[in-house]
Order: C-alpha cells, then sequence, then structure tokens
C-alpha cells in the first residue's frame, strides 16, 4: 500500500496495488483508492488464504468465493473494494497468459480509440475555470466536466455562484463541447429540485451524483423532475445495486468505477444490464481497468479523463505510480492490441516518494 512521506503539497491518503504470482512467472496487477488499509487487511485476512493454489482463468468461480465469504460484513463498500483489485489483477493475469489485452477478452475493440472528457474544473476563481476551460477545448477535448461549489447550507447565493461557475465553463467552450456538472453527493432533494430548472438553460449532458447514493427513488424523482439528464452509480456496488436503480428508473447515464463495484468480472454484467435497458455506461474515473470495459462495449460512448496534473494527488495519484495509462491526444485515448493483459508496470523508480507498506 502506497501513501505519501515527503511529497509537499501532496495530501491524499493513498493508494492500494495488488500483485498476483503464478508459478508461471507471470504477475497480475490490480489496484484500489478507496480505503486502501482496511481494504489490504481485509485482502490479508479473508481474500488471500481462498486464492492461493487456485486457477486464475476460474476467475467466475473465485469471484463468487469472495463474493460469498464476504458477505456476513461486506456486498458494499470496502469488501467489494478489495474483491475488485484481485479482480483487476485476475484478468490481468488472464490477458498475459493468452498474449491478448484484456479488452479483447471481453469482447474485443468496438472503437478505433476512446473519446474521452477532460475531468476537473473545480470551484475555482471564475477566470482560472474560463482558463483551464479553454485549455482543454484547444487541445482538443469535446467534452469537459466541472465540479459545484456550494451546497444547501449557502442557500439561494450559493445557487447563484453555482450558476455562474456552469454559465462561465458553457460559454468559454461554447455549444460545440459537451459540459457535465458534477455535485458529489452534497445536495439535498430539495435543493437539487430547485437547481434543476436553473440549470435546463445550460444544455448539460448530465447532472452527477446530486444526492446521497442511497437514495434511489429520490433519484427517479429528480430525473422526472428536469430536463437534465441524471448520472450516478460510482458509490453503487454490484450487479443486485445496479437493477435496483436500474428496476426505479433511477438513472439516465451509469457510472459504475470498475475498481469499486467488483472488478471486471461484476463490471461486463452491469454493462450488459445497463444495455438491454438501453442505459449508456461511462466508468467513474479514468485508469487502464475503466478504459477496457469501454473499449469492449458500444453501450460505452465516452471514457472520463483526469489529465495529469503537479502537484494534486487524489484521484490522479495512479499517474504517480503506473507505467502504461494511456496520455490523451485530441480528446482521445488509445488501447493497443499488441500489448497484454492490461498494459501497465508498477513504476518501481516512483515509489521512493512514498511511504510503501508490504
Amino acid at each position: 500500500m502506497l501513501s505519501p512521506e515527503t511529497m509537499g503539497t501532496f495530501t491524499f491518503h493513498g493508494w492500494l496495488i495488488v500483485e498476483i504470482f503464478t508459478d508461471q512467472g507471470l504477475v497480475g496487477i490490480g489496484n484500489a483508492a478507496l480505503c486502501p488499509l482496511v481494504s489490504k487487511t481485509l485482502i490479508d485476512t479473508h481474500l488471500a488464504p481462498l486464492l492461493i493454489g487456485a486457477d486464475p482463468w476460474d476467475v467466475e468461480f473465485l469471484w463468487q468465493l469472495m463474493y460469498r465469504n464476504t458477505l456476513p460484513f461486506g456486498r458494499k463498500g470496502v469488501a467489494m473494494v478489495a474483491i475488485s483489485a484481485i479482480d483487476i489483477a485476475l484478468w490481468d493475469l488472464m490477458g498475459k497468459s493468452a498474449k491478448q489485452p484484456v479488452f479483447r477478452l471481453m469482447g474485443g475493440r468496438t472503437k478505433p480509440r476512446i473519446p474521452v472528457y477532460a475531468s476537473r474544473l473545480y470551484s475555482m476563481p471564475l477566470d482560472q475555470v474560463a482558463a483551464e476551460a479553454a485549455k482543454y477545448k484547444a487541445e482538443g477535448y469535446t467534452a469537459v466536466k466541472m465540479r459545484f461549489g456550494w451546497g444547501p447550507v449557502d442557500g439561494a447565493e450559493g445557487m447563484q455562484r453555482n450558476l455562474e461557475l456552469v454559465r462561465t465553463v458553457r460559454e468559454t467552450v461554447g455549444d460545440g463541447i459537451d459540459v457535465m456538472a458534477d455535485a458529489y453527493m452534497g445536495w439535498s432533494l430539495d435543493y437539487a429540485k430547485r437547481m434543476m430548472p436553473l440549470l435546463d438553460q445550460f444544455n448539460l449532458r448530465w447532472l452527477e451524483e446530486a444526492i446521497n447514493p442511497d437514495d434511489i427513488h429520490g433519484y427517479n424523482e429528480l430525473r422526472r423532475f428536469g430536463r437534465t439528464p441524471i448520472a450516478a452509480g460510482e458509490h453503487e456496488f454490484t450487479i443486485y445495486g445496479f437493477r435496483q436503480m436500474i428496476e426505479a428508473k433511477a438513472l439516465d447515464y451509469i457510472q459504475f468505477d470498475t475498481n469499486r463495484v467488483g472488478g471486471l468480472t461484476a463490471a461486463r454484467k452491469i454493462q450488459s444490464l445497463a444495455e438491454a435497458h438501453s442505459i449508456p455506461v461511462v466508468p467513474h474515473a479514468g485508469q487502464m481497468h475503466n478504459y477496457h470495459v469501454v473499449m469492449a462495449s458500444l453501450n460505452s460512448p465516452i471514457a472520463e479523463y483526469f489529465p495529469p496534473v503537479d502537484v494534486e494527488v487524489g484521484n490522479e495519484l495512479f499517474w504517480y505510480i503506473f507505467k502504461g495509462e494511456p496520455v490523451a491526444r485530441n480528446g482521445f485515448v488509445e488501447l493497443s492490441d499488441d500489448v497484454p493483459g492490461l498494459g501497465l508496470e508498477i513504476d518501481e523508480a516512483a515509489l521512493s516518494r512514498f511511504k510503501v507498506t508490504g
């Protein structure tokens, strides 16, 4: 497990890397960002003993074995994060064993390259927001995502400041670029319903995680209340949770995160379920495992992309840990047909910047 040590302004709490070794000399790499210390403890004490000596190609059986052995205390949250990290490593192993990229094992190539949206634009002074949005437009992105900075406690004044953020981004990039907006679970249903009519004028591609992720019926009401499409799912887990959201007609876009939802084994099932209901899947976060999911399905029209930055870590910590993450060019990332597995290596030299816990 990695955590920043002497990294100046870096404040991210840590990241989990899982390596699975085979008797044939292959190493599968998985990872997870949420609650890494607890996830590692769960893997060491409960999950690793279930897997030692197993055939990594029995990935469906191994997933069910881990899931059913954590049911009494898991099902969602940390237990599923730990399972996800292991499952991603197993798929990496299968790809390396077959000498094929993971997306080929999941269905093959569905697009020459993957369109991505630049996902930053945090709550900043408006001139800085405009400058950053203009930069992404100049770099060829056809979609960008911004974050709201104010919620219910800020009242009507905060609502107007949120609208100023959206207006600044929209006016900067123009109508030919998609704009998404993320509230990160920060709004109440009442507040979100008040915001929805005010947002209609900006033609957002979606409003993301406006309310508590467990309020499935609230999402349904919000979706029926306004014209802006509703997206969520990064804090939902397993095919059962998404079945409930789909049955409740809660979402226009599904945004599971592969290293939270149960790994690639679960992601491909949820992807199929969503496709059967004509709901696009746009996985939360960048990272290679999500790109393989997007490449293997026509139901994923675009992917999230965190542009590399110099000082902030957060969701972007993977840039400092792995070699092989694709760099966007002109608003697209490309996956190679010739690199087996996920296409990632651990950047051993970069680990000297971190405190590494075995």
